[in-house]
């Protein structure tokens, strides 16, 4: 099959750390949510403080980060240029996002199981899904657990 209707992965490590201590960073969460619709006053007071590697990260010796490069999922909300968090603890079942090694690259689809066939489908009308089924030179490494995406 053709590569370029693969979404492809860029490996990349993200380590948010202090400078100052080399451990994470932890940002105020403010117990008030934000409005998506009409405004509402903000509270003045903070929860708690929020680590993203804590929150996102559950398994820290099975987790790794990916960049996203293509735009074969873009139905399920990753983009080109996201940041996935993959977490290879967590079962890969059908209906889930995965990381797959497929013909030589990594790839990100959702993995679907049907009639005893397994395939990676992307969320993208514009490329094929893919039938793994049986074969040995594909695995998949993790599954999805967050996209992280600068707007």
């Amino acid at each position: 099959m053709d590569k370029s209707e693969n979404t492809k992965i860029t490996p990349g490590v993200v380590r948010p750390a202090s400078v100052e201590t080399g451990r994470p960073q932890s940002a105020p969460l403010y117990l008030h949510a934000v409005s998506a619709g009409f405004p509402s006053p903000a509270e003045d007071y903070i929860e708690d403080f929020l680590d993203l590697h804590k929150l996102m990260v559950k398994n820290p010796p099975a987790t790794f980060f990916l960049r996203v490069s293509g735009t074969s999922m873009l139905g399920a909300g990753i983009a080109d240029g996201d940041l996935l968090v993959v977490d290879r603890s967590v079962p890969a079942v059908s209906g889930r996002v995965v990381v797959a090694a497929w013909d030589g690259e990594l790839t990100v689809k959702r993995l679907r199981i049907k009639d005893k066939k397994i395939y990676l489908v992307p969320e993208n009308d514009h490329y094929p899904s893919i039938d793994i089924t049986g074969r040995e030179d594909t695995a998949v490494w993790g599954v999805v657990t967050y996209v992280v995406r600068k707007i």
